[in-house]
């Protein structure tokens, strides 16, 4: 740590002055703290630094090269959480603003920011932040041995130190098993050092880390905002959570996010919804929402985009329709671009309306691309807005519980466009990283006033830093319907998820191409959907996606996972929850909890929630699976095997079989024989729970409220259950509850089963009194029937 030669008292606005005791080549004439930001005026830029939170700094510069005042487009990435009280300390070489166990030492002659956690440099500027009217960079050191997660979707593999990549967002139709470009990028790095970087610009610019040289990590675009965010951590779990505390948390998702989705390129017709939902319930597969695409608005794949209305002739009722399937508790979600064919119906109105992005002149700027001749919504002006949103609006009327917004990178968005934003006119290559995060804080802000009590379902393929507190919900994109396609599902959905991006999903069963149906891979892709973040597969209609248009034993197995799926929903509920409370991932990196050296690059599995390990099965005709396994004490979520941890396990493979493993001392709750979310009964719950000796002490937290609230967890209106296990001599369960929510049952009906037994128990007790119980030999399983009151805390002895 730098040498502290005084400490300053700072009070709210107080400005330190350096040109009597600095030495003349000092660089940094004076320093003046307001609140949470620090001004520092030097020779050459002059910048800002901020306390954005505890732990985290954002650094933006206030002139450029010339000594002109530098015009700073407003964050995207920020969350707005209110004032901090850094602390403020000079000596006579340096500069340093402190805030929980961080600080950034700004060095007096070169002006280079050095960034430390409780007293250990963590990382430093090498060149730092400069911008010019054409070009703003940011370059800080990298030591050898450090690891790099950033760039979000890529397909490079986990540690992307050594790659240089575009940062423009850019669809990439069909990818397999390589892709530096793809839909969802973003600005940022995380390091095994236990920092982030986020480089705050939405601008069409690269990120090159570590490649041109070794021991540098640059970021670098066309214009745009001059600024960028340093999180800082105690540990990779830490530094992440820390990191979407800066960028923002995402609202609580609808709890039938959770279920089964019926979608497809697409459904042509309202009789064609109609008969799937149908054979998914005639064929017993549950199913909580259908999706539609691009043929609700016209019958044919080109020249209809912009239509903004229902095909009458393919949909006469589409209100009808709606209104039936929301009596079977089955959600209607309709896909939207922001493109509008210049022979679509809603052209003069967009035009008559200044809706679209523009020419110099203030004409619409239209361009072909696939699906004909067309313009661009101005999602950044009040105007594009106001237009784009009011067919919003008449949908949700008419029933519609779902958005997905497709093509949102733009996919097509030429650089000299012009958008309108905060009464500037600002060019398309500026804006374009931002325009899918734009375009959800549009659709869900006008939702949340709206249907205020209401959740809102944003399905959004593109976007940037803090897009998930719009309640974006990312998938990858069109991924080839293949082995290849499937490999890099686990990397793309880690590197988004420790940003925020929580709910990155893939197309189940992959989207593009395909020539015959792979069974196998078919299979294997649902198995792993069960365990991710949305189950919804999606496909190009020429092979079907939906299991109920597959023949056994492919229909049933996938049958048995999506039941598998719905029988764990208060268990991936309560994900849901910890990612709205804190900024958890859903799927998570298994560095988050394990040796980083060993795990970092891993990306064949990954852990679901606290409890269980996912190994994906990538290649087809394999008889076994190798995973190696943590340290620890592991049970095979299907058998109960015990393995222990710290080897390589051959895990073997049947059609029905997939290698998923539960960590000892875990709990888990389940809810049988659910048809639809909406069945979900917290009154009644199975909780499972895998005991070993090797765990004295575990705990796990079950929440629940009534899973439409859009406020629950702003205004506490939830319970939390915990539960905790001690073993020592015997077991001893513990369940404590606090918290309600409205319409929150009065008693409980419990069923415990611990797993992991040797002999069967002599007694049992339920607070203090014995108790009778099921055991079942064959499986080691002890089950015991408790009904409290919902609040009732409850002691279980096990002897």
């Amino acid at each position: 740590m730098l040498a502290r030669l005084s400490t300053l008292f700072v009070p709210a606005f107080v400005t330190v002055s350096t040109f009597v005791c600095l030495p003349a080549f000092a660089h940094v004439e004076s320093v003046t703290l307001k609140d949470s930001t620090l001004i520092v005026d030097t020779n050459t830029y002059d910048f800002s630094v901020s306390a954005v939170a505890d732990n985290s700094f954002a650094i933006t510069l206030l002139t450029d090269e010339n000594g002109e005042a530098y015009d700073n487009l407003p964050s995207m990435a920020l969350v707005n959480q209110g004032e901090f009280s850094p602390t403020l300390e000079e000596t006579s070489t340096e500069v340093s603003l402190s805030i929980g166990k961080s600080s950034v030492v700004i060095d007096k002659d070169s002006h280079a920011l050095s960034y430390f956690y409780d007293g250990e440099l963590r990382v430093a500027e090498r060149n730092g932040l400069t911008a010019s009217a054409e070009k703003v960079s940011l370059s800080l050191a990298l030591d050898e041995s450090e690891m790099l997660y950033g760039g979000g979707q890529r397909v490079l593999g986990m540690d992307r130190r050594g790659h240089t990549m575009p940062l423009y967002n850019k669809a990439h139709y069909g990818y397999t098993t390589s892709s530096n470009q793809m839909y969802f990028g973003l600005s940022a790095v995380m390091s095994s050092k236990h920092y982030s970087v986020l480089f705050d610009n939405t601008a069409s610019g690269e990120l090159d880390m570590g490649n041109t040289n070794p021991d540098e990590l640059r970021f670098s675009a066309e214009g745009g905002r001059a600024s960028y965010i340093v999180v800082l951590g105690e540990s990779l779990k830490d530094t992440a959570t820390s990191t979407v505390a800066v960028t923002g948390k995402q609202p609580l998702v609808p709890r039938w996010l959770f279920g089964n989705f019926a979608s497809r390129f697409g459904y042509k017709s309202q009789q064609e919804v109609a008969d799937v939902v149908s054979a998914f319930n005639a064929q017993d597969i549950p199913l909580d929402a259908v999706v539609l695409d691009l043929y609700w608005f016209g019958k044919d794949v080109k020249g209809h985009m912009g239509n903004l209305n229902w095909d009458k002739e393919a949909f006469p009722n589409p209100e009808k329709m709606i209104s039936s399937l929301k009596q079977q508790d089955i959600k209607t979600v309709l896909i939207t671009e922001p493109f509008i064919l210049t022979t679509s119906s809603q052209w003069e109105s967009a035009v008559a309306n200044n809706a679209l992005a523009q020419k110099d002149d203030g004409s619409p700027y239209t361009f072909d691309f696939y699906f004909g001749n067309t313009g661009l919504v101005d999602v950044f002006s009040d105007e594009g807005q106001q237009w784009f949103w009011q067919y919003y609006k008449k949908l949700a009327a008419q029933g519609v519980a779902g958005w997905w917004g497709d093509l949102g990178e733009p996919e097509v968005h030429p650089d000299d466009s012009i958008h309108l934003w905060h009464s500037k006119k600002i060019n398309g290559q500026v804006l374009h990283n931002g325009y899918g995060h734009q375009w959800a804080k549009m659709v869900y802000s006008n939702l949340r006033e709206l249907q205020p009590d209401t959740r809102p379902f944003v399905l959004m393929r593109s976007g940037f830093l803090g897009s998930q507190r719009f309640g974006m919900v990312p998938w990858t994109g069109d991924v080839s319907r293949s082995w290849g396609g499937l490999k890099p599902q686990v990397e793309l959905a880690l590197q988004m998820s420790v940003f925020g991006l929580a709910y990155t999903h893939s197309d189940l069963g992959g989207f593009a191409g395909g020539e015959a149906f792979d069974p196998e891979l078919y299979t294997r892709w649902l198995q792993f959907g069960a365990f991710s973040p949305v189950f919804r597969p999606h496909a190009q209609d020429a092979i079907a996606p939906e299991p109920v248009f597959h023949d056994d034993p492919v229909k049933s197995i996938a049958r048995e996972f999506i039941k598998l799926r719905y029988a764990m929903l208060p268990y991936n509920y309560s994900l849901a929850f910890e990612n709205a409370l804190h900024g958890t991932p859903l799927m998570r990196p298994l560095a988050f909890d394990y040796s980083q050296k060993t795990w970092f690059e891993n990306a064949q599995s990954y852990m679901w929630g606290d409890a269980l390990l996912v190994s994906v099965v990538t290649e087809p005709n394999q008889s076994s699976w190798d995973v190696k396994l943590p340290e620890g004490v592991w049970f095979d979520f299907f058998s109960d095997t015990r393995f222990e941890g710290g080897n390589v396990v051959q895990y073997p493979l049947q059609d029905n079989t997939f290698p998923v493993w539960v960590k000892a001392g875990s709990f888990m709750p389940m809810s049988e024989e659910l048809a639809r979310t909406e069945d979900y009964n917290p009154a009644e719950l199975t909780v499972h729970y895998w005991a070993d000796n090797s765990v004295s002490h575990a705990s796990y937290t079950l929440y629940e409220d009534d899973g439409v609230s859009p406020d629950s967890v702003k205004y506490g209106l939830y319970t939390a259950m915990t539960f905790t296990a001690e073993h020592a001599e015997q077991l001893r369960l513990h369940i404590d509850s606090a918290g309600s929510y409205m319409g929150m049952p009065q008693r409980r009906k419990l069923t415990m089963v611990v797993h992991g037994q040797d002999t069967r128990p002599t007694q049992v007790q339920v607070n203090g009194a014995s108790s009778g119980f099921t055991w079942d030999e064959k499986g080691k399983t002890l089950s015991l029937a408790i009904s409290c009151d919902y609040q009732q805390s409850v002691e279980i002895k096990i002897m």
